[in-house]
């Protein structure tokens, strides 16, 4: 139990030696693919800060000439992705693809599947319009209840925000995760092609609450950074000299039409504040301690850290491995 007073802890208890280890992490990705008799890696570059750092691993592990960068866009992925993981390709030198995915997703009836589900409570919703999942208020506090709001954007530009039920929130999630699978469907069919690895991008918060699909970008032969709070991640980011652009870029989903933070959707607090809870949740650091140094009340922490304990335990489904049965009862 840490004995941490208030006014002591900060963010200081996240700050790494960056360059020893990125060794660590190079050495790691060769000792890797040498066990699964890999010749290189495949990294699905999304213009965002936790695929850059793992590109830029990648590179430094086994030259640029064994790494390929998959750009996987589709209709509604924002252009600023694109264009950034572009970037990060030149300045890296690694192999860059560009597979728009859109055509896969329309076949298999993704965005009829999510609109269809949106209709069940805007009925005017189609052609035109825009949307974004986010998270209801108070959820940290403990005074909001743990249902989705989707707020949509007519053609015009007038914005609505409707309460979801459990139905059409599956709906629109069961179709919006089509996107993350198909991703993960052509990072292996490089894989396959070359004999390469494929690299998972996430971080310890998305890793540890929950944050990624099953069988889409939870799908991996090796995760680098999933022991890495973000902020150590963009730690890590700076010593390797990822463009600036991207070390700015404020973390998307690049899942709906509307612009849609990482907080707004999933962790209901900035990633420093997570960040910081999720710390201070396995170190026994008291919501007094925590308050000081995010922001937040005494009663705020205990409700984040509520959430934590929540998501974590719905995670479990999304970590485990398919159940082998065998021939006992």
């Amino acid at each position: 139990m840490s004995v941490v007073a208030p006014g002591r802890f900060s963010s200081t208890v996240l700050q790494i030696d960056a360059a020893t280890e990125v060794e660590r992490l190079i050495g790691r990705i060769r000792s890797v693919l040498r066990d699964l008799r890999r010749r290189g890696v495949i990294v699905g570059i999304s213009g965002g800060i936790d695929s850059s750092v793992v590109a830029a691993l990648a590179v430094r592990a086994v030259g640029a000439r064994r790494v390929i960068g998959l750009m996987l866009p589709e209709s509604e992925s924002s252009n600023d992705s694109l264009a950034l993981g572009r970037q990060l390709a030149s300045e890296l030198g690694l192999q860059a693809v560009v597979e728009d995915i859109g055509t896969i997703l329309t076949a298999a009836g993704c965005y009829r599947r999510r609109d269809e589900a949106i209709r069940t409570v805007v009925p005017g919703y189609g052609e035109g319009w825009r949307c974004k999942i986010v998270l209801p208020d108070g959820i940290v506090s403990g005074t909001g209840y743990a249902v989705f709001t989707i707020v949509v954007q007519s053609p015009s530009g007038d914005e609505r925000r409707v309460r979801l039920p459990l139905d059409a929130y599956l709906g629109v999630l069961s179709a919006t995760n089509m996107k993350q699978r198909v991703r993960t469907l052509m990072e292996y069919t490089y894989a396959d092609r070359f004999n390469y690895a494929v690299a998972g991008t996430p971080n310890r918060l998305e890793y540890d609450q929950g944050f990624f699909v099953k069988q889409g970008d939870g799908a991996a032969d090796f995760k680098p950074i999933a022991h890495l709070y973000k902020s150590q991640v963009y730690q890590l980011a700076a010593y390797l000299g990822i463009p600036e652009a991207i070390q700015t870029r404020r973390p998307t989903t690049d899942t709906y039409p509307l612009e849609q933070s990482q907080e707004e959707f999933y962790f209901g607090l900035s990633l420093e504040q997570t960040d910081l809870c999720v710390y201070a949740r396995d170190h026994g650091v008291p919501p007094e301690a925590v308050g000081d140094a995010t922001g937040l009340t005494p009663e705020q922490v205990v409700g984040a850290f509520r959430m934590i304990d929540r998501k974590r335990e719905a995670a479990r489904y999304l970590h485990s491995a398919p159940v082998l049965f065998d021939g006992h009862d």
